[in-house]
């Protein structure tokens, strides 16, 4: 397993969350990472989410 990065900001650029997970491949975090978003009321908010190796999975402006 991986260790996956989901960073949301306000507008502002604070970050309100920052949150680490473990995932299995880049394609279940990218969809963990969106189903986070979505449970946490994110979805709209600035976002990304990046793999072990800085790779961009999500990102929102």
């Amino acid at each position: 397993m991986k260790v996956y990065k989901l960073t949301v900001f306000e507008k502002d650029g604070k970050k309100i969350l920052d949150e680490s997970f473990e995932a299995s491949s880049d394609r279940d975090a990218k969809k963990l990472g969106e189903t986070m978003l979505e449970d946490k009321g994110y979805t709209d908010h600035t976002h990304r989410c990046t793999s072990p190796l800085g790779k961009l999975l999500l990102f929102h402006v």
